[in-house]
């Protein structure tokens, strides 16, 4: 009108709003665009997929979990074994030697010494048993006093709960074959 030359819209916000380094540029998307775009069904259409896709996923979740279980990667670790309490009673249980982690190859050879059948070997077989089994329950019950001291001391009162069977279970597994596996030697126990 009166002789000007019309612009198009991109024109005048061209004009307007020069692009700028490090600027979005561009205008905000509508709301319901977006809500749109995300909506996803609860149920999927193509079933076998989704079951294809689900698999792959806790395969890959068990995978992580596995290889957190050797190298001691605390972020894919299960919940069980989380944390820096929990660190610390593993590091402290993979320090010392556990008279319980022998128990298992003391109990294979008194199975073998029952097929014995005479009487002074099945006495002597009954007693080794309970000696081994008391004192691994002594050394474990002294263990988690002297490690829950340890605990309170570092982390707080009241950190022990929990933590007393957690430790002893570790205490009775032969070193070996305990996972997570003990990231630390014998004799450096933790800080």
């Amino acid at each position: 009108m009166f002789g000007r030359s019309k612009t198009t819209n991109d024109q005048l916000v061209d004009e307007a709003h020069p692009q700028r380094e490090g600027a979005k540029n561009r205008p905000t998307p509508k709301r319901r665009d977006q809500e749109a775009a995300r909506k996803q069904p609860l149920v999927s259409t193509d079933r076998k997929q989704a079951k294809q896709v689900d698999k792959a996923k806790r395969s890959e979740q068990a995978a992580r979990t596995r290889k957190a279980m050797i190298t001691g990667a605390e972020a894919d670790l299960p919940p069980r074994d989380k944390g820096p309490v929990r660190r610390y009673v593993r590091d402290y249980i993979d320090a010392r030697r556990n008279l319980a982690e022998f128990m298992l190859p003391v109990m294979l050879v008194v199975l073998a010494l029952s097929f014995f059948r005479t009487s002074t070997i099945l006495l002597m077989v009954t007693a080794l048993t309970y000696t081994i089994l008391g004192i691994a329950i002594l050394d474990t019950f002294l263990m988690w006093r002297r490690l829950k001291g340890n605990l309170d001391a570092k982390f707080g009162e009241g950190t022990g709960k929990g933590n007393g069977m957690y430790a002893a279970m570790r205490a009775f597994q032969m070193r070996r074959t305990r996972m997570p596996r003990p990231q630390v030697q014998r004799g450096q126990f933790p800080g």
